[in-house]
């Protein structure tokens, strides 16, 4: 009997023992969201970026968001001047994260050394192009450290949401993804439409990059849900360019239009290459083929049905990962 109990409470204090161990090592997982955004240096244009992140607060107010800008260039403008006194006695309107904004990696790094293991990379890319495929290469590398010691690997979860109009796979079709874009730019064919109008669209395009598939589906998606309104649907680079957009709107004897960035921000694009007065700006270009232009100067990013887009993606990818915002 007296073996019996001496076994007995070495049992107990085995289990208590991994019970304190397994209790030590216990890892309390934080989660945090990096809006992954190009930049832009047009500080009206900022609008579109903060909306988003405004929403996405807002939606999870105890998970942290963090803006990450991809352009080297646009960083260093921000750089330089956040380091001139001068520019920042003038800008009080321009946050101090933006002054100070850093890229995608040093921003899921900071995150990381903060304690955060699961972090979403939610990007306002509006296709799945360049852009979204090198990014989603820099948070894949660094989801694929690995460690000797589990409990030492520098991520639980790092994974990266969708972009506007969605991307290649099953599991979140990109149709399903052009469908929800469509009713959220009702505002534009209303637009369109009380000015008696057709709707044009410049989109980004890539030259190198078949990204023009996609921006001609939302445009086919868009007539087939608002018929009484023409949208059009050209890119700076790559296809469909300028010359295809006038081109459909002479076949459809177009003499009036509204012409929206089809972009986040409406940074240097809209007000130079879309609204300029620079010759071969696309309003210049429609006006010499005696079309009426009204440039609307907004990002799609100050569309709070576009901004809630970002935040489904975001958490869709987290809930794929197994992880629940809050």
């Amino acid at each position: 009997m007296k073996r019996s109990l001496v076994l007995t409470l070495m049992f107990v204090l085995m289990l208590s023992t991994q019970f304190a161990t397994a209790e030590e090592h216990k890892m309390e997982h934080k989660n945090g969201i990096v809006l992954a955004m190009f930049g832009t240096t047009v500080e009206p244009a900022l609008q579109g970026l903060l909306n988003i992140k405004e929403k996405m607060e807002k939606e999870y107010p105890h998970t942290p968001v963090r803006i990450a800008f991809t352009s080297n260039i646009i960083r260093k403008i921000w750089q330089k001047r956040a380091a001139d006194p001068a520019y920042i006695k003038t800008h009080v309107e321009v946050p101090t994260e933006i002054l100070h904004v850093q890229g995608p990696l040093a921003t899921i790094a900071n995150f990381q050394d903060d304690g955060y293991d699961n972090i979403i990379v939610q990007p306002t890319h509006v296709a799945s192009a360049e852009e979204f495929l090198d990014l989603s290469s820099y948070v894949n590398a660094l989801a694929s450290i690995d460690t000797i010691k589990g409990k030492f690997k520098p991520f639980n979860a790092l994974v990266v949401g969708r972009p506007m109009l969605g991307t290649f796979g099953v599991t979140h079709p990109y149709a399903e993804d052009i469908t929800v874009a469509v009713k959220a730019m009702k505002e534009d064919i209303d637009r369109a439409k009380k000015a008696g109008a057709a709707l044009v669209y410049m989109g980004h395009g890539n030259d190198h990059f078949p990204s023009g598939g996609v921006y001609m589906q939302f445009a086919h998606e868009m007539n087939q849900t608002y018929p009484e309104v023409l949208t059009v649907v050209g890119t700076v680079e790559g296809y469909p360019p300028v010359d295809e957009v006038i081109k459909t709107l002479k076949e459809k004897r177009v003499k009036n239009v509204v012409i929206r960035a089809f972009m986040i921000v409406a940074g240097d694009h809209a007000t130079n290459d879309m609204a300029g007065s620079d010759e071969d700006s696309w309003k210049s270009l429609l006006e010499k083929e005696g079309i009426s232009v009204e440039p609307y100067l907004h990002g799609m990013g100050e569309n709070d049905e576009v901004a809630a887009i970002y935040i489904r993606h975001a958490a869709e990818a987290a809930a794929d990962a197994g992880i629940a915002l809050k």
